[in-house]
């Protein structure tokens, strides 16, 4: 009877999420229905493993439809019919055509229409008409009989109840983008779309059972018998050509990494090693791990620059064939915390790539396993609650100023008496109650799945504008089914060094091993820049608060930048034990240890469990827990399974452990509590060690090679901070900064020896497409002689000649802007556009000028202008007398009073006090080039709030905390650069 369910991934239409519709369903006792998504089919293994969890029987089907135009629905009598709508849906969808009136043949599957839309004597053998409830009337003086192997009965589900009738009305007119007075019938489903019980629905036929035993025999008809566990792997099986060939490949790649990494004798690592091939053995991995090194072979091959990361560091193996450069031995990383065999989530290998080369990657993976078997992860973007209330507050038909007001004070007014107001509160608290509301798929950061049977068995996919062919399944989907992500993601920080290695290369004919990071650790120029947080551009270590962590930290070496690395993050802050951790780390003579095992274990980190490897390690070592039950614990203990059988288990199995060793009873207990505390803010040591290998990494090319280095990060669009501060910290390397030049500067800034000139990429208002043409002929046809010369081979408009003139792009003629705007005059004012090539040398424009007045902070407002910041110093442009304002290195002096200073502002971290009160840490430069940390307490933020960047007077008082010196703000006063000039 329930052939055509919905949940809301019929997007703006459905309005349950799979668990309430089949809950709802064993509630009324319906022992079987058929989940059919408008052309989706995203939460189709979400909805077996739910039927099968209350032992009913789920069907897989799919409802066809072009925008508001019902077609067909398709059920699947088998999973060779589920492939085979899998095939079509993504067809269709790929390719952005219309369903046809009448599908193809697709093998194993029901086409059921609906009434009126076909003459019965045309069906085919596996074409049904459905019969809504509210359609039985159109059945009299219709021969059912005749017809009782075509008539089925079709009770759509689309909502639970009648206020979610409205809230479907409402996700209609949202989704056709129309005020909900605008919506026609054929817009919305039938108000009668929801669940009944089946007793009703078969006495409502009663006059018919011969529908009434179709309908049911064709339920019958149709089975799901896909399997869905926890060790289940629907990856592709082997990478040679069987799981033999797979295991000693891997053993072969490992034991030469071991001699590269080791050295030849290296027992412990060889014991690592034999370990870690058991365990894949066990769990079948040897293809996952062989993939990954596939893709980072490929990578080496084109010379793209790569970090492996994330849980997979704690595997040796890993580290040996070159998936990261994380040493397990030398951070006594657990193997189990990647992989064991009772690890319910599958684990990943986290390859970063720069964001110009990962595309190349995937296209790699997309050819090498084949488009049949590989697609893109797909993700589901949600319906978040500002969202939500501006979409209400369209389809009600609210200006978009009140909506505004809604969205900045709350409903503030008498809801009572605003019937609107009311309904938008009730409908978006509404949908904030159901679990995550999907609005529309996007694809996952970086997730990439490789099935041994073709992806169509398992899902759908599609083609957004990324251009590779993406499931409409997301990573918990993927998890039901057993298909484990490889995840390829891209970060700007690795484009950094790729591109600075490649320019130093160019630059300086130097050729750098990035990976040999162990060099770099024991450097004593890079450790000299670190402990000075020389850190600007690099990677994870430049933010205001890292640096400050560092400096509080006095870190000089690789193991306590892998703990910064871990509890600089928001959680562990919060906590205070990012605190603690610092007092303990200055003041170790203080630190008291639990029992002795506990300093024994965690004397590195003082006492604090940092690492989620920490808590493993207490498990084992303290408790004498097997490693994987160690790291369901720590999994348990962060809060994903808290409340299971298991963690009951493990909970008991920790206190006996520990009564059978003879451990305390109240140290077990704190030991507990401590566990418990600090699992939810740790973070896997893996994953900061990569971290700080990369950090090392992007660190030893700005100790010796800082131009260059500066150069890749700007061209690289940054980091953390805005480019103008990596302009400021280029300019500090000792280079010669040159404005944009049409005969020296390339597309991005380039460096040559000791000269840089900025990229006309930088050019704000300058024509992507006018940029290219200059290059072009510039390359063909040699550099321009003169203005004249430019404007006949390159013929641009006025205004993009003009911004080329203001930036200085013809500083080389030697004429002041303001004469080569009035030549640019007569010289434009009668081409056409496109460029022009002479037969003869054009001659220059010999014009009669009068004189004009130059101003010397001209290029620097025409820099601001166009660049959005000066290439000289701000406070050299500044008219301002600057004389009375201490600079930071005096700031020592005057711990615990007040001084008034002169900041450039470079970045602000808004965050809410104790109270909740608004306040904010600021972060400038002074006159000297020298960082300024300011704390923003919420009386003197609410009295003096920042107005954007610029110069700022500062007054405060000097503190100091662990020898980092911060100023608490009093009075602030922003100034603008003519601040002194009188009217």
């Amino acid at each position: 009877m329930f052939l055509n369910c919905k949940t809301f991934f019929s997007l703006r239409y459905g309005t349950m999420h799979a668990e309430m519709l089949v809950n709802k369903a064993h509630e009324l006792g319906i022992g079987s229905l058929a989940l059919t998504n408008i052309n989706m089919t995203s939460d189709a293994w979400e909805f077996v493993q739910r039927c099968r969890q209350l032992d009913m029987k789920p069907i897989l089907g799919l409802e066809c439809r072009n925008n508001n135009d019902f077609k067909y629905l398709l059920l699947a009598r088998n999973q060779e019919g589920w492939h085979q709508i899998n095939i079509f849906l993504s067809a269709h969808l790929q390719q952005e055509i219309p369903f046809p009136d009448t599908p193809p043949t697709l093998p194993h599957t029901y086409v059921i229409y609906e009434l009126g839309n076909r003459p019965p004597e045309t069906l085919a053998a596996h074409e049904l008409i459905g019969i809504k409830p509210w359609q039985r009337n159109k059945l009299f003086r219709t021969d059912t009989f005749a017809l009782k192997d075509k008539l089925v009965i079709m009770q759509p589900v689309t909502f639970q109840d009648e206020p979610h009738y409205e809230l479907h009305r409402l996700l209609r007119a949202i989704d056709q983008n129309i005020l909900i007075t605008q919506l026609e019938p054929f817009m919305t489903g039938h108000p009668q779309e929801q669940f009944r019980s089946p007793a009703s629905l078969v006495e409502h036929f009663a006059d018919y059972p011969q529908i009434v035993q179709r309908t049911v025999e064709i339920m019958e008809d149709c089975h799901i018998t896909t399997p869905l566990h926890q060790q289940l792997t629907r990856n592709k099986k082997c990478f040679l050509g069987s799981v033999e060939e797979d295991r000693a490949k891997l053993r072969e790649l490992a034991l030469e990494g071991m001699c590269y990494r080791y050295g030849n004798d290296h027992a412990e690592a060889l014991q690592r090693i034999e370990k870690e091939l058991a365990i894949v053995a066990q769990l079948n991995f040897e293809a996952y791990f062989l993939i990954t090194w596939d893709i980072i072979h490929y990578a080496q091959e084109r010379g793209f620059f790569y970090v492996g990361r994330g849980s997979g560091a704690n595997s040796i193996i890993a580290y040996c064939i070159k998936i990261t450069d994380v040493d397990p031995i030398e951070l006594d990383l657990y193997f189990e915390r990647f992989l064991n065999p009772l690890r319910s989530s599958p684990p990943d290998f986290d390859i970063d790539f720069s964001w110009r080369d990962r595309d190349q990657i995937i296209q790699y993976v997309f050819d090498k396993y084949g488009a049949q078997h590989t697609a893109l992860l797909g993700t589901v973007t949600t319906f978040q609650t500002n969202a939500v209330i501006r979409e209400l507050g369209k389809v009600y038909g609210l200006p978009k100023k009140e909506i505004d007001k809604i969205l900045e004070n709350g409903f503030q007014v008498n809801l009572e008496s605003d019937s609107i107001h009311q309904k938008i509160a009730y409908f978006s608290e509404m949908m904030d109650t159901e679990k995550a509301f999907p609005n529309h798929l996007s694809i996952h950061a970086g997730g990439i799945l490789i099935s041994e049977e073709p992806i169509h068995q398992y899902c759908t996919t599609y083609l957004p504008p990324k251009g590779f062919i993406t499931a409409q399944l997301d990573m918990w989907q993927a998890e039901r089914l057993g298909l484990h992500k490889f995840d390829i993601l891209s970060q700007r920080g690795l484009g950094h060094i790729r591109d600075a290695i490649d320019i130093i290369r160019e630059n300086r004919q130097t050729h750098i091993d990035i990976h040999n990071v162990k060099a770099f650790q024991v450097d004593p120029q890079v450790r000299k820049n670190l402990a000075g947080v020389n850190t600007i551009g690099c990677f994870y270590i430049e933010s205001p608060a890292m640096r400050q962590l560092l400096l509080k930290l006095g870190c000089d070496d690789y193991l306590t930048l892998v703990a910064a690395s871990s509890i600089i993050r928001p959680g562990v802050a919060q906590s205070g034990m990012m605190k603690q951790y610092i007092h303990r780390f200055r003041n170790p003579e203080q630190v008291t240890y639990l029992h002795p095992v506990i300093e024994e274990l965690l004397k590195e980190t003082f006492g604090i469990m940092v690492y989620q490897e920490d808590v493993i390690k207490v498990a084992h070592k303290f408790a004498d827990m097997e490693l994987a039950d160690a790291d369901s614990l720590r999994r348990a203990m962060s809060g994903k399974y808290r409340g299971s059988n298991d963690f009951t288990r493990i909970q008991e199995r920790f206190f006996s452990n520990c009564t059978r060793l003879g451990r305390p009873p109240e140290v077990a207990a704190e030991v507990w509590r401590q566990i418990a505390s600090f699992a939810n803010f740790s973070f896997s040591k893996a994953h900061s060690a990569s971290f700080a290998v990369e950090s090392y990494q992007s660190l030893y090319l700005k100790t010796y090679f800082p131009a260059e280095f500066m150069v890749a990060v700007i061209n690289n669009f940054g980091g953390f901070y805005n480019r103008e501060l990596y302009f400021r910290e280029l300019v500090k390397t000792g280079v010669t900064l040159h404005p944009p030049c049409i005969n020296n500067s390339d597309y991005a800034t380039n460096i040559r020896g000791n000269e840089v000139y900025v990229g006309l990429i930088h050019v704000e208002g300058l024509e992507q497409g006018l940029a290219e043409r200059i290059l072009q002929d510039r390359k063909k046809n040699g550099p321009f002689l003169h203005l004249e010369d430019f404007t006949n081979r390159i013929s641009p408009g006025q205004e993009q000649l003009e911004i080329l003139i203001r930036i200085g792009c013809f500083k080389f003629t030697g004429y002041k802007k303001k004469e080569l705007l009035w030549k640019s005059s007569l010289l434009v004012s009668n081409k056409t556009p496109g460029p022009h090539h002479a037969l003869f040398e054009p001659t220059t424009v010999n014009c009669e000028l009068p004189q004009l007045a130059y101003h010397a902070h001209e290029d620097a407002f025409d820099e601001i202008d166009l660049l959005g910041f000066p290439l000289q110093s701000p406070f050299t442009v500044l008219q301002h007398d600057q004389s009375a304002y201490m600079p930071v290195r005096e700031f020592r002096k005057y711990l615990g009073q007040s001084v008034t200073t002169l900041g450039y502002l470079v970045t602000t971290k808004n965050l809410r006090s104790n109270k909740g009160e608004p306040m904010c840490f600021g972060t400038f430069l002074d006159r000297e080039g020298a960082f300024m940390d300011t704390i923003h307490f919420p009386d003197s933020l609410r009295q003096y709030p920042f107005q954007k960047g610029g110069f700022y007077v500062l007054q405060g008082r000097v503190a100091e905390e662990y020898g980092v010196v911060q100023l608490e703000i009093n009075q602030m006063r922003k100034i603008g650069y003519f601040e002194d000039k009188k009217p």
